[in-house]
């Protein structure tokens, strides 16, 4: 399977609890943090989710 790097680039002040613990989910809970995730429909699902605070490479 292929991976991607996300890295978390917003902070999850003043989000949702829902988009706190997809970011926990993800492995990222501090800002600027990179996670190494396999490239699967869930993780991508995750990623939708909190969009607007992680950037995507790979």
């Amino acid at each position: 399977m292929t991976t991607i790097k996300v890295t978390q680039i917003g902070s999850p002040i003043r989000r949702t609890p829902d988009q706190r613990k997809t970011l926990i989910g993800l492995g990222l809970n501090k800002m600027h943090r990179t996670a190494e995730l396999q490239d699967t429909p869930e993780v991508r699902g995750m990623i939708r989710k909190v969009q607007h605070m992680v950037k995507v490479e790979g």
